[in-house]
């Protein structure tokens, strides 16, 4: 008997732990997903060329010189916002940030349903990377990071890609579904059905940037915050350029990033002569390629997990390579199934690259008070294909008309790939001759 309340009196601490613990984990899911709803929601909009790219030309009258420089401006503010996106990151709660974004966005994006003039365009994408890069990039990153364990890195980008595309994909196919009955059944024109899309798109952040404004913010490392707000911003720096693993990470970046932008002519590319599809179809077949993200983020974070970040993001950078090669004969290709499954399992390898880029920052020893400044840096060099990228696009399809200007800008982008692989090699040697 007198051995009962000893035994009870062990077992209590285990019982509030486990409660405890199971209590963070719902915690940190929930926060997870509020993360993936808001990511999800906030970058249809700006992106809407990847189905609507002729709709576009048509309603605001431009050429596809000009849509180049519309997405060079907003790569342009997005090259100048990442490195002040991660200071910020370290400093200013994340509700207040995603929330300003999300209404931000949501509002430019009511300018943006007018069919404005491209100078008005032109303002409006600068302040899309504002409200999607300063503001919002850098902290929902870092907050993954930190919320994920050492051995859940992989699956929680995984997550946050994957769930972000679901996301996506839910929303591209119901405006692809509101686009299609309000021009072919109700005969209304392509502009008349693209206002609607982005009527849908913007009231969602306008919303959703609402609702996220009345949620507590997630508990923070506070001690890490504190250090960040009496931090040298120019000793942090140096201290991270002498991280050589960040470099190589950054380079991932750069490469798989592209992969990632090729994605974005595929409507275009399936709708010209050689090819031939309509408008609807070709949109179809790059909404079906968005419900891949899922696929690709997620298992691809499981499998990085399960076996090495690393090594299977090095095997997709390279199988990318390869199917984009492939994507090039598609005007030989009689096989429309053929050529939607291509599509398909580029989207997968793409977005698989996506989920797992990012979970390498994990093994790369950056302290956690300067963690969003990390992710500002490599974000500077690895998404610097946001300005140069649209005039590449840009020039090769106006010069090279037909499917020709394409087939060019995919094959540059199918060697940039396989760049990105041999970058993943020299990673993997360098993490496994310091961690031997």
């Amino acid at each position: 008997m007198a051995s009962q309340p000893l035994q009870t009196g062990k077992s209590t601490p285990r019982s509030a732990d486990t409660g405890a613990q199971s209590s963070n984990n719902a915690q940190r899911y929930v926060q997870l997903l509020l993360l993936v709803i808001a990511a999800g929601a906030i970058y249809p909009i700006l992106y809407l060329r990847q189905v609507y790219q002729p709709t576009m030309l048509e309603v605001f009258h431009i050429s596809e010189s000009q849509l180049g420089y519309l997405y060079s401006m907003l790569g342009t503010i997005f090259l100048v916002s990442y490195l002040p996106s991660g200071w910020l990151a370290d400093r200013i709660a994340p509700r207040l940030l995603i929330s300003f974004s999300l209404v931000a966005t949501g509002l430019l994006g009511l300018v943006y349903s007018t069919a404005p003039s491209f100078n008005l365009l032109l303002m409006i994408f600068g302040g899309w990377g504002l409200s999607t890069g300063l503001t919002f990039w850098a902290a929902v990153i870092k907050r993954v990071s930190m919320i994920a364990g050492a051995d859940e890195q992989g699956r929680f980008f995984g997550f946050l890609d994957g769930g972000r595309g679901l996301i996506e994909a839910m929303l591209a196919t119901i405006a692809i579904t509101l686009f299609a009955w309000l021009t072919q059944t109700k005969g209304e024109t392509a502009a008349v059905g693209f206002r609607f899309v982005v009527y849908m798109y913007a009231f969602l952040c306008i919303g959703l940037g609402v609702l996220l404004a009345l949620v507590k913010d997630p508990s923070a490392n506070v001690k890490a915050a504190k250090a960040a707000r009496h931090s040298n911003v120019i000793a942090d720096l140096i201290t991270l350029a002498k991280i050589p693993e960040l470099w190589l990470v950054a380079a991932i970046v750069f490469c798989g990033y592209q992969v990632f932008w090729a994605t974005y002519s595929f409507s275009a590319y399936l709708h010209e002569g050689e090819i031939g599809l309509s408008v609807v179809m070709a949109g179809t077949i790059t909404t079906l390629k968005l419900w891949m993200r899922p696929i690709g983020g997620i298992g691809g974070g499981f499998l990085g997990d399960r076996f090495s970040k690393v090594t299977v993001l090095i095997i997709a950078l390279f199988l990318a390579s390869l199917s984009l090669v492939g994507l090039i004969a598609a005007p030989q290709i009689s096989s429309h199934v053929l050529l939607v499954f291509l599509v398909l399992f580029i989207g997968i390898l793409t977005y698989a690259i996506r989920g797992l880029y990012w979970s390498l920052l994990d093994r790369c020893n950056v302290p956690v008070e300067t963690m969003g400044l990390a992710i500002g840096l490599i974000s500077v060099l690895g998404y610097s294909p946001d300005v140069f990228l649209p005039l590449i696009n840009g020039y090769l399809t106006q010069n090279y008309p037909g499917v020709h200007g394409y087939q060019m800008y995919f094959g540059y982008v199918a060697a940039v790939s396989a760049v990105g692989g041999v970058a993943g090699l020299v990673l993997r040697n360098m993490l496994n001759r310091k961690e031997a």
